[in-house]
């Protein structure tokens, strides 16, 4: 069995002192996919000792940022979704092949795409991307082999994906378009919501709260972080959790990581 985690860690020189190491020693997740790490390749490797680390950083000081740290060999790496991505796209996808302790192949992807902001451009950056992602899914999805995408999608796919939807119908993230680049993954091309399927009907579980106010504590959240697996991989899946802190102040990101265990 490995275990997979994923989580936006909302600038990781803050998690590391909020207590992402203590986490991650209790956990010893094999393969860690991390979003919004808003730091430099040295800073990560000094931060992630001992691991394999593929990222991206943003060509924007201070924002985005994609990683994958393994505990197992990697074979191939790929950086970015093409050669010539405007600076407001990188740091929003990188791919390894790992090898896993049976020999199996398995690609995993660490994703983190726009928040926006609802009619500005930011939310025509967010579609542009979307497209982007949305044909390498396709691609990915052809290969034919094990396939795992993980990461903060920041688009909650249904009312049960979010606590206040009502209030929410015309913010970034659960807009009908947004969500139905969503609908194409899941219904069209056949990626299977890991989150979704071993989570029950919901409403949640959730896996973002704002820091303010009294989110956390209400569990008024959004279900926005994902790990997307192909048919075969879903399949292999044994166990999947949102990693949630018993209480406001042992958090050490405004998400909770969602880990899933495979047989592999």
């Amino acid at each position: 069995m490995i275990t997979v985690a994923t989580v936006n860690v909302n600038g990781i020189r803050a998690a590391a002192r909020r207590g992402l190491t203590p986490w991650l020693e209790s956990r010893q997740p094999d393969i860690l996919l991390l979003q919004e790490v808003r730091a430099p390749d040295a800073v990560v490797a000094e931060l992630l000792p001992g691991w394999t680390v593929v990222h991206q950083a943003c060509e924007i000081k201070g924002r985005a940022g994609v990683a994958i740290a393994t505990r197992l060999p990697v074979s191939e790496a790929r950086i970015g979704l093409s050669s010539s991505e405007p600076p407001v796209d990188t740091g929003r996808w990188v791919e390894a092949d790992v090898v896993t302790p049976s020999g199996r192949t398995l690609t995993v992807v660490s994703v983190y795409i726009h928040s926006g902001t609802a009619g500005t451009p930011k939310m025509d950056q967010k579609y542009a991307h979307l497209e982007r992602v949305t044909a390498r899914l396709r691609e990915l999805a052809a290969l034919g082999r094990d396939v795992l995408v993980g990461g903060d999608i920041n688009i909650a796919h249904h009312d049960v994906d979010i606590k206040n939807w009502r209030g929410n119908l015309k913010a970034a993230g659960f807009l009908p378009e947004e969500r139905a680049y969503l609908d194409i993954w899941f219904d069209e091309i056949g990626w299977v919501d890991l989150g979704r399927s071993f989570g029950g009907p919901g409403p949640g579980p959730y896996t973002w709260w704002s820091w303010r106010g009294k989110a956390f504590d209400n569990d008024a959240g959004w279900r926005i972080d994902y790990q997307l697996v192909t048919p075969d991989l879903a399949a292999r899946a044994s166990a999947v959790r949102v990693d949630r802190a018993a209480v406001y102040d042992e958090r050490f990101s405004d998400h909770a990581p969602l880990l899933a265990e495979y047989d592999l």
